[in-house]
């Protein structure tokens, strides 16, 4: 059934018929860096002949003369060995991830005292589950950039005694004088850190504590408050759901201060109650992405089909959009769910409707990760400017950074007497404060977490402090108590408290699984709720020419870990470009406005640049990105970006914060001028040849996959031979040999349950130790990713086109071509495509045509089906590249770590320590790829043997299968007949990439599956 579908994966691709051609011919560069190989300035040794070789060498006497070339480290061994560390064996630790924005339950594995991984913690269920950003925070505790030593009036201490006496003499001033202690904290639902706030107000009876988020949840908070009669934020479970309708709230992203992905990935297993997903949007988001019908209306709009729609549910509305998607509810009744975002009326309004339809999706929990109350912090901005606070504590946040008016906010903390800056790096904030305390990152601190209804969680250092730091709770402890005091150690005032509200587990039992059940008891229930309030506000929303929707990437969120490569690099899933935020603007509104994005000779992505203007606010030279999807009058601007005095990465991209007031996500009347020289982006969805096949990512309706036969939507490839039509899999070109003895690894990848997320990106950088290049090298198509998510568009076609591939004409070709009419067709299949995530990796082929064309055997088969790399072996000539259909292999141009030219985490001391020693680092002039994590599953191999079993099903992992939250990603043994990944591979919907070239891939996919039929789409 793909054949009545159009894929393309930019605008470009879409309008020019040649550009496969172009990007095929510019796979390879031919621009050589001869004199980065030969320059000697990376390390002492010279160039050596087997640096000569992997430039020039293309023959197998290469493999004679190259020695094994190794760096010589200096290691001290233990005096005395800590008991429970063994030198190659990893320990892990269940603590909890929370850093003020994000939070998950997690495992973190240890390598001779060093985190170098986040793991989901599986006893804790969805909330043991991870994004990028948890799984990226590793790489943050060993940031170069972070303050490393306490500081008073802008001079260095070397311990703490000086910083306490001046805060103990402000605290006793302050007290004395009547004036406020203030502590200034992200939202922070510790029960053990509020019961440690009330000792100090106690002690201080001025003591007021006060939550300040970048992203504060405002609108959502106090439509809770109005609703619920509570802030805090309603649980969700979408397993038992057949219908959700979105507006504007991007709820497999950071939404209601918590993704539903998990349970989103489980009601959409295909079958006749599969859960419709309808959103009705301004930007394209991540969530918009995935849905089976988007309706694209810019926010103004989206408001007022949310007010109709809750008219249509009450009465009746004339509204056609708001028609169709009243009968869907009214149909699914208590099985359908609304969400909303973009102020608070609209959050109401969407608590309302689920009141209504008695939706199953509320589950009466309450979410306490968000404690921000706009009157509580416009009562500390009145003590602030009135010159009421004589003492003010600020724990790991920073506002002149992150508040509209920050740099108002900077002159009245200037003018407070004793003012405490807990963080992690020299920003305006630092600057700011008298007295300054290096923030503990959360894998080196003691804590607890109630996240949500009846959960409680432990957090745990797993390494001693890397730097004179120290948590906020110890800091209370001592300005409670005085210097030096016993009393002083948060782990025993945690442990006493923890034993109240662990569900009755022992302490060490409940620290070693991480979570329990316990904590808060506390639900919410519906109790009020001003409709028709909320419709007036909606309705007072005047359209304008321009609306701007503020948004969080998934990779950056809120900027709290903007200064992390790993997660700077990380493409966004729908733009495919890194290093970067940018305005998204429709094709439509682009061409009106007369904004362009180019490629250049090399297929690099160029666009223009604005200055946006709204609020009385202006940003300057602000990249324009042009978006298939987005809704003509809007525009999308991520926050977090633009940090100062953050570190080098976290400077990149533009602050959009000052645009935000901290409450409403939608501004309207912006004003947007063309300015600049232009600006250079940094994509990867066009630097691979691969979508020049046909049916890469298939996908199919729920009506056709559930009625009709299979051959009809996923047929098997014949192939015509000299004895007739044979299956394709039946023709080879390679002898088969005997792989039943062992296991034999496969991978299944759903497309139906890949959200695009970007987590199994960064687990697998993390497990594997790949690099971070920088924007100029992604510019240059020099990614080093050993797996990619490439995001397709696709649409509807006007006339068939299998036709002309029997004429042998390649896809591209057609999309250009006359058939498909005139200029309008083109413009239509941009303005709102649907969209599909495929993570591609390594296929590790059975017939594998890398294998055959390396000229020294660097590239082998394993009986156990990987595709291994020899990395001394390999000698650089990247015949394997070219061979390779998927494009998935990378060639290392540079040395990577300590090299100035790569100046991030592998290039000092402190970042190298997140390093998997279990992995080699690989040197420039040869080729890597993904492994399929063979020194997980070798390790699972050597424990079964120690242990004389056999190996179970489900031990067998990959790091990108086990970051995956909603299960897209099952690894495991084709030769257990029990196992999940052998059941997988009999599904109706399983195929393989290229299956065509007969290369026998152990990756195989599972089609996607689109629950709506085609009048809906919408297009």
């Amino acid at each position: 059934m793909a054949s009545n579908k159009i894929q393309f994966r930019s605008i470009h691709e879409l309008k020019d018929p040649t550009l496969n051609a172009k990007l095929a011919s510019k796979e390879f560069q031919n621009e050589i860096p001869v004199e980065d190989f030969l320059d000697n300035s990376e390390n002492n040794s010279g160039t050596s002949r087997r640096d000569f070789l992997k430039l020039l060498g293309f023959s197998t006497a290469a493999v004679t003369l190259a020695a094994c070339e190794a760096p010589v480290i200096k290691t001290i061994p233990y005096v005395v060995k800590p008991h429970d560390i063994i030198p190659g064996i990893p320990n892990f630790y269940a603590s909890s991830y929370f850093d003020g924005f994000d939070f998950a339950s997690v495992l973190v594995k240890t390598r001779e005292g060093r985190p170098i991984r986040i793991d989901a913690n599986p006893g804790a269920g969805n909330l043991g589950k991870t994004n990028a950003r948890a799984q990226a925070s590793v790489l943050s505790l060993y940031d170069n950039d972070k303050v490393k030593k306490p500081a008073l009036n802008g001079e260095e201490q070397e311990d703490f005694n000086k910083v306490d006496d001046f805060i103990l003499k402000g605290l006793a001033e302050s007290q004395n004088a009547g004036k406020k202690i203030v502590v200034l904290s992200h939202s922070f639902p510790s029960p053990t850190f509020k019961k440690l706030f009330g000792d100090f107000k106690t002690k201080y009876p001025s003591a007021e504590l006060i939550t300040y988020d970048a992203i504060p949840y405002a609108a959502a908070l106090d439509a809770a408050q109005e609703v619920f009669g509570q802030r805090a934020l309603p649980v969700y479970d979408l397993s038992k759901s057949q219908l959700v309708v979105s507006f504007n709230a991007d709820f497999l992203g950071d939404y209601n201060a918590s993704s539903l992905e998990v349970s989103y990935a489980a009601a959409r297993k295909p079958g006749e109650n599969m859960l419709r997903h309808i959103q009705v949007e301004s930007n394209m988001s991540l969530t918009g992405a995935n849905a089976d019908s988007r309706y694209r209306l810019k926010p103004s709009a989206v408001f007022k089909t949310l007010v109709e729609v809750y008219n249509g549910l009450n009465g009746g509305t004339s509204d056609k959009v708001a028609s169709e998607i009243v009968k869907e509810l009214q149909s699914k009744g208590s099985n359908a769910v609304v969400f909303a975002d973009g102020s608070k009326a609209a959050y109401v309004l969407a608590h309302l409707i689920n009141q209504k339809l008695a939706s199953n999706a509320f589950t009466g929990k309450a979410n306490f990760l968000k404690e921000y109350d706009n009157s509580r912090f416009n009562e500390f901005l009145s003590w602030l400017n009135g010159g009421q606070v004589g003492v003010l504590i600020t724990n790991n946040i920073n506002p002149i950074y992150s508040h509209a008016k920050g740099q108002s906010l900077k002159a009245a903390i200037e003018k407070v007497p004793y003012s405490v800056a807990i963080t992690d790096k020299k920003n305006e904030l630092y600057k700011a404060s008298k007295a300054v305390i290096p923030f503990t990152h959360w894998l080196e601190s003691w804590g607890d977490i109630t996240p949500e209804t009846g959960a409680y969680s432990l957090m745990q250092p797993t390494i001693q402090k890397i730097y004179k730091s120290r948590q906020i709770e110890e800091s209370l402890l001592v300005w409670i108590n005085g210097k030096d005091n016993p009393a002083n150690n948060y782990y025993n005032y945690l442990k006493a408290n923890a034993l109240t509200l662990n569900g009755g587990l022992s302490f060490n039992k409940n620290l070693y699984n991480g979570f329990a059940a316990g904590g808060l008891s506390t639900g919410l229930s519906y109790s009020g709720g001003n409709a028709a309030q909320a419709i007036a506000e909606l309705s007072d929303f005047k359209p304008a020419q321009l609306e701007l929707q503020l948004y969080t990437k998934p990779s950056i969120g809120d900027g709290t870990q903007s200064n992390n490569p790993w997660l700077m690099e990380l493409p966004d899933p729908i733009s495919r470009l890194s290093w970067d935020n940018y305005i998204t603007i429709s094709p439509k509104d682009a061409e009106s406005l007369g904004l362009e994005n180019s490629l250049n000779a090399r297929m690099q992505l160029d666009g223009d640049t604005v200055n946006v203007t709204a609020n009385g606010v202006t940003l300057k030279d602000v990249p324009v990105f042009i978006q298939p999807g987005q809704a003509d009058g809007s525009l999308g601007l991520a926050l977090g970006y633009g940090k100062k005095d953050s570190g080098k990465v976290a400077e990149t991209g533009v602050n959009a914060y000052p645009l935000f007031d901290g409450y409403n996500t939608v501004i309207t009347n912006v004003k947007i001028e063309k300015s600049g020289d232009g600006h250079e982006f940094a994509g990867m969805q066009l630097q691979n040849t691969l979508m020049g096949r046909y049916e890469i990512a298939k996908e199919v309706t729920l009506d056709d996959f559930i009625n009709k036969p299979v051959d009809e939507w996923n047929k098997p490839l014949a192939m015509h031979t000299i004895g007739g039509e044979l299956p394709i899999g039946k023709i080879d070109l390679w002898d088969a040999f005997d792989d039943t003895d062992g296991p034999h690894f496969n991978l299944s990848v759903d497309l139906n349950s890949c959200t695009g997320c970007g987590a199994c990106v960064i687990a697998c950088q993390a497990e594997n130790n790949v690099p971070v290049v920088g924007k100029e090298e992604v510019r240059m198509s020099r990614d080093m990713y050993w797996l990619r998510i490439d995001r397709y568009y696709s649409t509807e076609q006007k006339v068939e086109v299998y036709e002309g591939l029997k004429e042998g004409m390649a896809v591209p070709e057609l999309y250009g071509s006359e058939l498909l009419g005139i200029k309008g067709a083109l413009e239509n299949a941009a303005e709102n495509p649907d969209v599909i995530f495929q993570p591609v990796m390594c296929q590790h082929c059975n017939h594998a045509p890398c294998e055959t064309v390396c000229p020294v055997a660097a590239t082998s088969h394993g009986k156990q089906g990987q595709n291994q790399m020899a990395y001394n072996r390999c000698i650089g000539t990247r015949y394997c590249a070219n061979n390779c259909p998927y494009k998935v292999r990378r060639f290392n141009w540079f040395n990577y770590a300590l090299n100035d030219k790569f100046d991030f985490h592998m290039n000092n001391d402190l970042g190298r320590m997140v390093l998997n020693p279990d992995v080699v680092t690989r040197t420039r002039g040869v080729m890597e790829k993904c492994s399929m994590c063979i020194q997980m599953t070798q390790n699972v191999i050597l424990e079964a043997k120690k242990d004389g079993r056999k190996v179970q099903d489900g031990e067998f992992q990959t790091a990108c299968a086990n970051a995956c939250s909603t299960g897209a990603l099952k690894f495991g043994d084709m030769n257990d007949v029990n196992s999940e990944v052998r059941s997988l591979f009999n599904s109706n919907r399983k195929y393989v990439l290229l299956e065509e070239i007969g290369t026998k891939p152990n990756v195989f996919y599972h089609t996607k599956i689109r629950n709506r039929k085609e009048s809906l789409n919408n297009k």
